[in-house]
């Protein structure tokens, strides 16, 4: 004899194990979604993002901030009061008795020399 009760209930429960499965998707999918609004939103963040200067004029602190080292642009020995400058500015703060950073060497790149 055939068992149509048992039938039904492990269709029903199969049934409801796809519900949760497809639920499951759904959110995953959603996650995903919005993974992919972030990237996108940093990869705008990073394209909109003006260039690094090449070079850059530290000044000291105090009032009047004079400078106190110039830099390439990617000098990772420079402190947090940097501002970005032209190179014709860069040369001039060399002319100017402004130091070299000893680490990145400016001076070399822009052909000053002592």
């Amino acid at each position: 004899m055939h068992d149509h009760a048992a039938e039904y209930d492990r269709l029903a429960a199969l049934r409801f194990l796809e519900r949760v499965q497809l639920g499951d998707l759904e959110r995953t999918r959603r996650w995903i979604a919005a993974e992919e609004r972030r990237e996108a939103e940093r990869q705008r963040g990073l394209a909109a993002r003006p260039p690094a200067p090449e070079w850059l004029l530290e000044t000291g602190i105090g009032a009047d901030r004079l400078p106190v080292y110039v830099h390439v642009g990617d000098c990772h020995m420079t402190g947090k009061r940097c501002l970005g400058v032209t190179a014709e500015q860069a040369r001039r703060a060399l002319y100017e008795q402004v130091p070299a950073c000893p680490h990145c060497q400016p001076d070399k790149e822009l052909g000053v020399l002592e």
